[in-house]
């Protein structure tokens, strides 16, 4: 038997077709560098074979392109996931934080208790 993964809950980290909106956790540019330290440090060292099962997709308020197909592998978005073409840090930062979709109507209510402030 092999420890190798063959399979990750990524959440709201990695969706089908993006990535999580990063001003619902922390500010706008922190919440993308986190977000783009946790993809590349640990998310895309993972072989292209696992299969990825997020927390939302297509009418969710969390992303900007998400699919509506409810998984995917990390292969398939390493190649299409917009988010995941930046080379770079800074060029992830710059595209996570324009072109935001509108802000959920409860947005204050998730930010607190994303940030652990409300129950």
């Amino acid at each position: 038997m092999r420890d190798e993964p063959w399979f990750v809950l990524t959440g709201h980290t990695l969706m089908v077709g993006d990535v999580r909106r990063t001003e619902l956790a922390s500010t706008l540019g922190k919440g993308a560098i986190d977000l783009y330290d946790s993809l590349y440090n640990k998310l895309m060292k993972l072989d292209d074979h696992v299969e990825v099962y997020p927390g939302a997709y297509s009418e969710s308020v969390c992303g900007r392109y998400l699919s509506g197909k409810p998984s995917s592998t990390i292969g398939f978005e390493r190649r299409l996931n917009k988010a995941l073409q930046k080379q770079s840090k800074e060029e992830f930062v710059e595209f996570m934080t324009k072109d935001l979709p509108p802000q959920p109507e409860n947005y204050e209510k998730i930010r607190k208790l994303n940030e652990g402030k409300s129950k």
